[in-house]
């Protein structure tokens, strides 16, 4: 058996039809409406436990997907009360977010835009909250607080300037959009020019030479020269960790959208194809590209729907046959997780997506082990967002 599909067996998966996407849809926004009691003043775990996530308080860099579920759901509301609920458990997390960044209470990295986005810039577009904008603002400030003149990046982690820090990691393409909106919003052109240079810099030196990726990327603290790629997160070094992979996907559909610079539909069609060609039988990616069937490992759905709504989101610029092209994988890979991975009974899990993958540890890798074959609020997320995309072709994104 092969371990990975040929592309050309795309062809033979099915399409949702619009019953299944909106289907779907409605259980997500149900699951969220039951969840709010124990998550509107607390914040759900950035994995679940046996399937079932636990509250705690606004400290993770992922708390802000839980409230981009919120706003998702508002979108999505049968009714006028029913949309009432949502806003105001949305408003409520806003005000958090905003007491967050007022008292820098673990801000000290480059997940504003995870945090700030899908949270406050969201709230912003929707109801046109000051508090919200306010928060999103002061997020982009410590954003860009983040850059390094010398070898053009944000810094992902750390303090900053040591050499050991001295990195950024693929991740952070999906951090931009934060510093665009702000850009956009008040007119300052220094928010655009620290993403420009940083999405530059990134593209230049993230994406290898068969295509796949680095999680994270040290500069020359001193030069700012490239220096060398390495893994946190993947199985080694040389391999290809799957959400990463998918960063890359969606950050490169968010860099063109953002610049219209034409070298970023050639990044795309890269990244794409590397995780295409490097998909199971049931198009669910291991935790690595590494692997694949026939191998004894986990793996991340959220991978999955990261990189469907990078395509969607890339398709809408693209010429015909090619937005064709990638409109229908990302429609069959999305087929897969409502059909096999997606959550069906509130009394399994209290999440949307099962068997993501938070962080696996391996011999040649850095990080701690968590949340392995569980539900991850990220991947919720964009579950749910990989859904509205389909429901509302022309939405506009929190990104």
């Amino acid at each position: 058996m092969e371990k990975w599909i040929a592309l050309k067996d795309l062809e033979n998966y099915p399409k949702p039809d619009s019953k299944e996407i909106r289907s779907a849809m409605d259980f997500a926004v149900s699951q969220v409406k039951r969840n709010l009691p124990e998550f509107t003043d607390r914040f759900p775990a950035a994995n679940s436990e046996n399937n079932f996530y636990v509250p705690g308080p606004n400290t993770d860099w992922t708390t802000g997907f839980w409230t981009g579920e919120i706003w998702l759901s508002y979108e999505n509301a049968e009714t006028e009360e029913e949309k009432e609920i949502f806003r105001k458990a949305g408003e409520i997390q806003v005000q958090s977010f905003l007491e967050r960044i007022r008292n820098r209470e673990n801000v000290d990295h480059h997940d504003m835009g995870f945090l700030y986005s899908l949270s406050c810039v969201a709230a912003y577009k929707l109801t046109g909250m000051e508090d919200a904008r306010t928060a999103a603002l002061l997020a982009a400030d410590n954003l860009i607080s983040r850059f390094q003149p010398v070898g053009g990046f944000i810094q992902a982690w750390g303090e900053m300037g040591e050499k050991e820090n001295y990195r950024f990691i693929i991740d952070c393409l999906l951090n931009l959009p934060l510093l665009y909106w702000a850009a956009e919003e008040t007119g300052e052109e220094k928010y655009r020019e620290v993403a420009e240079k940083h999405i530059h810099t990134a593209l230049a030196n993230v994406i290898r030479e068969d295509d796949s990726t680095w999680h994270t990327f040290f500069m020359n603290p001193e030069t700012g020269e490239p220096d060398h790629g390495a893994t946190c997160q993947g199985y080694r070094d040389g391999s290809a960790w799957a959400r990463g992979q998918a960063w890359g996907v969606y950050g490169t559909a968010i860099g063109y959208r953002y610049t219209r610079r034409e070298e970023y539909i050639g990044y795309f069609k890269r990244v794409t194809r590397y995780f295409l060609e490097h998909l199971p039988q049931d198009l669910c990616p291991y935790w690595d590209l590494t692997f694949g069937d026939g191998d004894e490992e986990a793996r991340d759905s959220s991978s999955a729907v990261i990189a469907v709504c990078g395509m969607l989101e890339m398709s809408k610029y693209m010429e015909k046959a090619d937005s064709a092209y990638y409109t229908d994988a990302a429609r069959k890979i999305l087929r897969q997780m409502i059909v096999k991975y997606a959550v069906k009974d509130p009394k399994d899990s209290n999440g949307q997506l099962l068997m993501g993958t938070y962080s696996k540890k391996s011999p040649y890798n850095t990080c701690q082990e968590a949340g392995v074959d569980e539900c991850v609020i990220w991947g919720d997320y964009f579950y749910m967002e990989a859904l509205h995309r389909l429901l509302v072709p022309d939405w506009k994104m929190y990104w």
